[in-house]
């Protein structure tokens, strides 16, 4: 409490001054106290990170550890999360990619003159003029490997059976497709059990096509996010 100097005229033409007082500022916390109430905060986000790893996602537990870790270093909780810190940020650096791959995948399943399953993805970076790589299980025309070219397109240059060079992370490889005879502007990959199989192995695919509306153009494909149990097979005869 602040008490201001009160100046009052007395007898004798003297002034009396009552002097000014000011409270003393409150004393800061010791390093001990301080440091009980740092350990007590730690273990409250030492809790939410061991539940978020017990619900099995280190996505959501590795925010909580780094910043649990920034804030209270030095602490019982903090040399705890720094045990698994590294490992639960690669273990969620990791999920993220599958979840992104994962991502380029589309499996459907309709009716086109007959029952069809298809698995597809787009040449990347996606654009409206990427053109689709297609697994297609059909109930009259059984399995099939295709290129489809996006809506507008001419489709592909390709005289009876024409090479295809690829490259299957890295590794070159010549493959032979072909035309289809109904005019889509697709162009089919032959030996499609071999090459699902490479795929299933593969991260990356890259085909070098000819397009009718571009000339040479270079497709890549992000296969590893494939999930082979989501294209369905086909129901026994």
């Amino acid at each position: 409490m602040r008490i201001h100097c009160i100046i009052v005229p007395v007898a004798a033409g003297l002034l009396l001054a009552a002097c000014s007082q000011q409270a003393p500022a409150p004393a800061a916390p010791s390093a001990s106290a301080q440091a009980a109430t740092n350990a007590a905060a730690a273990a409250k986000e030492l809790k939410l990170y061991r539940d978020m790893l017990a619900k099995n996602a280190p996505e959501l537990a590795a925010p909580v550890g780094q910043d649990l870790v920034q804030k209270y270093p030095g602490t019982p909780a903090a040399a705890e999360v720094q045990k698994s810190l590294a490992q639960v940020e690669a273990t969620a650096k990791a999920n993220a990619t599958h979840a992104r791959l994962a991502s380029l995948w589309y499996y459907q399943t309709a009716d086109v003159d007959g029952l069809q399953h298809t698995a597809s993805t787009y040449s990347q970076p996606y654009s409206p003029d990427s053109t689709r790589l297609v697994l297609r299980r059909h109930v009259k025309w059984g399995l099939s490997v295709y290129l489809f070219a996006p809506d507008g397109s001419k489709g592909f240059v390709c005289k009876g059976n024409c090479k295809i060079p690829m490259q299957f992370d890295g590794k070159r490889e010549t493959w032979t497709g072909y035309l289809p005879k109904t005019g889509e502007p697709a162009m089919f990959i032959n030996d499609d059990k071999r090459f699902i199989a490479a795929l299933e192995k593969a991260q990356t695919i890259i085909m070098n096509v000819t397009g009718k509306d571009h000339g040479p153009e270079t497709l890549k494909y992000e296969v590893a996010g494939y999930d082979p149990a989501k294209f369905t097979p086909l129901p026994k005869k």
